[in-house]
């Protein structure tokens, strides 16, 4: 098998991730600990027992979702998998990426979290609520749900955000053109389209605030080569060098998530089997209908750890 790591990002959010890895594993709880130092915040509680309300909060969502990735990460390599060599490429859906990046060796994990924690204030900091919105049209590709947010935009702003594959693109941007633009997919062949219960628009120039904060934030961060490369949201290939790195986690915050396209290239490069690393199976499912030819398989659980472990 030639084998990538992939992570997700929000969205695969419950209360009780990472419960059952802390009991299991002294690394996973370590790791728990380790992320609620760097933040100053037992965040590690609020994934066990929630409320769902402050955990769906983008703040803590986004460092929530990285450290059950790492925790399972780390577990996995005490397990003996050998990241640099039974894995050619790691890739992640928005937060996800940050998640790849501290995998693969490249940010520390407590800048990763703090990165996090301050990616998500940055970005609801930067649209008030309410203002914004994201929707997703499904039974549409990508060039057709461009021409419907240029149609929908009207001197507002409204981008394709998430093209997920499949039929699956994401706009964000003003409220109001996302509901023209929902209004206009009906019209122009969408399956469905709905708004998403999410509290900013993630992925589109309205977040240019949020971008310059994370240029800020990113400066003073230590970013070294990743053990294997990592495929970025906003340009769908591979990159390792820090300097790169760095500035498309910057385009990332208003950019495309070209996740069809991120997983295309890894099957062009010979990627035949996807490992999701944390919590759900959403992005599993979006690459088993992009491409039916690559197998996939989610880690998530101590029995998914021993299962994929004892598979190797």
């Amino acid at each position: 098998m030639t084998r990538a790591l992939v992570f997700p990002g929000q969205g695969s959010q419950a209360v009780g991730m990472g419960k059952e890895l802390a009991e299991a594993f002294p690394t996973a709880r370590r790791t728990f600990d380790e992320v609620d130092e760097a933040l100053g915040q037992k965040l590690s509680q609020l994934m066990f027992e929630g409320p769902e309300s402050d955990l769906i909060l983008t703040e803590n969502a986004q460092p929530a979702l990285m450290a059950v990735s790492l925790a399972v990460a780390r577990v996995l390599a005490e397990g003996g998998f050998d990241l640099s060599k039974q894995a050619v490429f790691v890739a992640g859906h928005s937060l996800g990426e940050y998640s790849a990046l501290a995998a693969a060796g490249a940010i520390a994990v407590p800048d990763a979290a703090r990165l996090l924690k301050r990616r998500g204030q940055a970005m609801q900091r930067a649209v008030p609520v309410g203002v914004g919105a994201m929707a997703a049209l499904l039974g549409l590709e990508l060039d057709a749900a461009r021409e419907i947010a240029a149609a929908a935009a009207q001197g507002q702003v409204c981008a394709a955000a998430n093209d997920n594959g499949a039929g699956q693109v994401v706009v964000s941007g003003d409220k109001a053109a996302v509901e023209r633009a929902i209004a206009i997919a009906a019209e122009r062949g969408a399956r469905r389209s709905m708004l998403l219960p999410v509290s900013a628009p993630f992925h589109c120039p309205l977040m240019a605030p949020a971008a310059e904060a994370m240029r800020e934030a990113l400066a003073g961060i230590t970013v070294s080569a990743p053990k294997v490369p990592v495929v970025a949201n906003v340009t769908a290939e591979a990159v390792s060098d820090p300097d790169r790195i760095r500035a498309l986690l910057v385009e990332q915050v208003t950019g495309l998530v070209r996740w069809r396209e991120s997983v295309l290239y890894m099957k062009a490069q010979g990627v035949d089997q996807t490992v999701e690393v944390g919590s759900g199976k959403i992005l599993s499912g979006l690459i088993r209908r992009i491409d039916k030819e690559v197998a996939t398989t989610s880690v998530g659980t101590p029995a998914d750890i021993d299962a994929f472990l004892k598979s190797l």
